[in-house]
């Protein structure tokens, strides 16, 4: 690490998060003016972005930037998005004086909300429009915890960008808008004036992002006339001459691609908030012509890259009205940076620049950017081994994908070959097709909930209310089978209910909130005159993400060998003792816990039941249309939720109490798999991975199970697995004792990493239920 990222490093970690209000002021001061009734919808987000990025403030380090801009006014400073979700002055008092992941809230920031954000905003959120188009049925479900929205505190996230950027700049992209206007049919064409309104916001974003960049163009030359030494004037002089061609023009060099894209991250998160994921994509793909040519050396672009990795790091994710940690605990905004995969002819893409890129991992140690690298069964060997060797460090990066389960994930999808190896996964796990997909996540169901409403008649036992159909008496089945065609039930009344939702959401979002923005750098919004919240992308994919496998299914298995198979305990028992959260029971839950056949230890008894909730997960969700010309897929992931689905979630039949924490993505329950990681990674390949859009599997491994000696069996480990299809799979190295410690002194553990699960976040930021369910989680002492 040079002494630049080192000096970068320390200001990014002592920085605090702090809430801006400059954004919301701007945009309303904008919305106020009367502007925006003068122009259509798209137009006129399009000029209040305009606005923005022409009067917001602007920041460069005096010292040792190389790629600048800020999302707010300095590093961790943070935005609001008043349009989308208006904080209340409780919210901003909580956020301030909160214990995990506070934020700096000035008295400005409160007085501005108070006299201007609040009352000018009122009725007027998505937010509020969102709940009030919502059926009675959806809102009892979301208020029970059956399922989560994500559209209810932010816009479509997990929009990841191709290589596009660093062949054309803006202008050219703005020449081929004036080419398709002038292209209308005005005499046939029902849709003309809407297309016509559509390039004009389009163009118009991009000459704000271009006269952005020139600002930072002009403040570089400004620092550099007063700048401590002859070395800083010249790169703040190169600095003022690379943004001044980027991003209207192509890059020409290594420093002006990183330049170019952030630029566009920039405006694109200043548009809109979109919090879960707006990243590169594969840029050792992506910058390869850069670095290939030998103008940039290894060290140069090794500190250019450092300097890129601070800019993700200096970025928290804008904190959540209701200031509630449960749906998500994660503050940070998620970008996930592929490596390795197959070029479009599907041969091996593995290049310097990808091993490179896994050294920035292992010396930045930050929790954002995300790492990945894409595995082949053409990747080479000593990749996957380095690959395993970053990850031992305890990071929690790369994560590793299947690149041919990937591709076989994207051909299901209706994609072509071409557009299919160029993707790979965004955000935690779920995949796309970079720069031509807007991949839609909505919200997690929980699939645990789901059985407690079968077992109480679709009665929610903790409120008393009939929240799903009644599926009758469990007391009165007389089989496994009947008992599961409950469950079905229950999971097809609020999979119908989420989706009538989702179509009011996107209908919403796409007449009310469309992204310019976004439109112009995403395939084929241009071509068919589209946003990219109307359906302009090439490819349009909605996705539910089920939660709580591993838990789902252990508890089926005691129900199935238990009531049914050896009828050891009655199902009133069973009712009884879920009721009273075992209260009366240890004995039996000791039983259920210890006698009940448990995902994850390769026992066909419970995997058969894995694959039974999956395809009926499968078949229930996959395949229905959407309302943007896409349809519904199915992945399995949790990001955190699995904390709060546990909290609302009674006791389960496999032994697990009330308001512990579920099982996260395709994992094991906690502590249930007792056979080793081969044993896991068996289990888990007994579901189709290919028929999905991602799945999330951790392990958890003591620290010297990543020593040099066992490095080829872990990366062979992971080339079996994905020889079995497997989708994903990622590594906690670190051992209980670092935890509790941690736990105990976190003053002393500032810099650790764990992995939660699609994303890392430092052990001593996440919340106490969360650092235990980790804990508790398997630590394997042996392959």
């Amino acid at each position: 690490m040079t002494p630049r990222i080192q000096r970068l490093r320390e200001e990014s970690f002592a920085a605090t998060p702090r809430v801006s209000v400059e954004r919301a002021e701007l945009l309303t001061d904008f919305y106020a003016s009367g502007e925006p009734q003068r122009s259509s919808t798209p137009v006129a987000r399009a000029r209040a972005l305009r606005y923005i990025l022409q009067r917001r403030t602007l920041y460069i380090g005096q010292n040792d930037e190389l790629i600048v801009g800020e999302r707010g006014e300095a590093p961790k400073t943070c935005p609001t998005y008043p349009e989308l979700c208006c904080h209340t002055l409780n919210d901003l008092d909580v956020l301030g004086s909160r214990e995990r992941t506070p934020f700096i809230v000035d008295d400005k920031v409160k007085e501005v909300y108070a006299e201007k954000i609040i009352p000018f905003w009122d009725g007027k959120t998505i937010r509020e429009k969102l709940f009030a188009r919502m059926t009675d049925d959806w809102q009892d479900a979301f208020d029970a915890g059956v399922f989560t929205e994500f559209m209810e505190q932010r816009a479509f996230g997990h929009a990841i960008l191709d290589d596009k950027i660093y062949h054309v700049g803006l202008r050219d992209l703005q020449k081929r808008i004036e080419e398709k206007r002038a292209q209308l049919d005005w005499l046939t064409d029902p849709r003309a004036y809407d297309k016509d309104e559509e390039y004009k916001a389009i163009s118009i974003a991009a000459e704000a992002i271009i006269e952005f960049a020139e600002r930072h163009a002009d403040l570089a030359e400004q620092l550099a006339q007063t700048a401590d030494t002859p070395e800083r004037k010249q790169e703040l002089l190169k600095i003022a001459e690379v943004c001044r061609h980027v991003p209207a023009h192509a890059p020409r060099t290594f420093q002006e691609a990183l330049q170019s894209y952030w630029f566009i991250h920039l405006s694109v998160i200043t548009e809109l908030n979109t919090w879960d994921s707006l990243n590169p994509g594969r840029i050792d793909q992506h910058l390869w012509p850069f670095f290939k040519d030998g103008q940039t050396s290894r060290e140069e672009a090794m500190e250019l890259l450092g300097c890129f990795w601070l800019k993700f790091h200096n970025q928290p994710a804008p904190p959540k009205v209701g200031v509630t940690e449960l749906q998500s605990g994660t503050y940070q905004d998620f970008a996930l940076i592929n490596t390795g995969g197959v070029t479009p002819d599907g041969s091996d893409a593995v290049n310097d620049l990808s091993y490179l890129i896994l050294d920035v991992m292992e010396e930045m140690h930050v929790i954002m950017p995300s790492g990945c690298v894409q595995i082949a069964e053409v990747t080479p060997e000593a990749f996957v081994k380095r690959a395993c060797e970053v990850a031992g460090t305890g990071i929690g990066q790369p994560s590793m994908f299947n690149t041919d389960a990937i591709f076989e994930e994207m051909m299901h999808d209706g994609k072509t070959p071409e557009d299919a190896r160029a993707g790979g996964p965004s955000g935690c796990v779920t995949i796309s097709a970079f720069g031509k997909e807007a991949c839609t996540l909505t919200g997690y169901i929980n699939w645990p909930k789901l059985l407690e409403l079968a077992l109480h008649d679709g009665v929610d036992p903790k409120t008393g209310k009939q929240i799903g159909p009644a599926t009758g008496d469990p007391r009165t089945f007389g089989s496994f089978e009947q008992l599961f065609e409950a469950y079905r039930r229950q999971l097809l009344h609020f999979i119908d209910t989420k989706i009538i939702g989702n179509s009011a959401i996107e209908r919403l979002y796409a007449n009310e909130m469309p992204t310019p923005t976004m439109s112009l750098v995403m395939d084929d919004c241009i071509e068919r005159g589209l946003d990219y919240h109307n359906g302009g992308a090439r490819y349009n994919p909605t996705y539910i993400q089920g939660v709580g496998m591993g838990t789902l299914t252990d508890a089926l298995a005691a129900l199935k060998v238990h009531v049914y198979d050896e009828k050891s305990v009655t199902m009133a028992d069973m009712l009884e003792a879920l009721d009273s959260n075992f209260a009366e029971a240890e004995d039996l839950r000791q039983m259920l816990i210890h006698r009940t056949p448990a995902f994850g230890n390769d026992d066909p008894a419970a995997d058969e039941i894995a694959t039974l909730a999956f395809e009926t997960y499968y078949n229930a969700l996959d395949g229905r249309p959407n309302t943007k010309g896409g349809h519904y897929r199915v992945n399995l992931l949790p990001t955190t939720v699995h904390i709060y689905f546990g909290e609302v979630t009674g006791a389960m039949p496999n032994g697990r109490k009330s308001a512990d924490p579920l099982s996260e993505g395709i994992s094991p329950t906690q502590g249930a798999d007792i056979k080793g990681p081969t044993a896991v990674l068996n289990s888990a390949s007994q579901i189709d991975h290919t028929r999905t859009g991602g799945t999330l599997l951790n392990l958890k491994f003591v620290p010297e199970m990543f020593e040099e000696r066992y490095l080829p069996s872990i990366a062979a480990m992971v080339r079996s697995y994905f020889q079995k299809k497997g989708h994903h799979v990622q590594f906690n190295v670190v051992d209980e004792e670092t935890l509790r410690d941690a736990q105990a002194n976190p003053d002393n553990y500032r810099d650790l990493i764990v992995r939660v699960a699609g994303y890392s976040d430092y052990f001593i930021s996440i919340g106490k239920a969360l650092q235990e369910e980790i804990i508790t989680r398997t630590a394997q002492e042996r392959l």
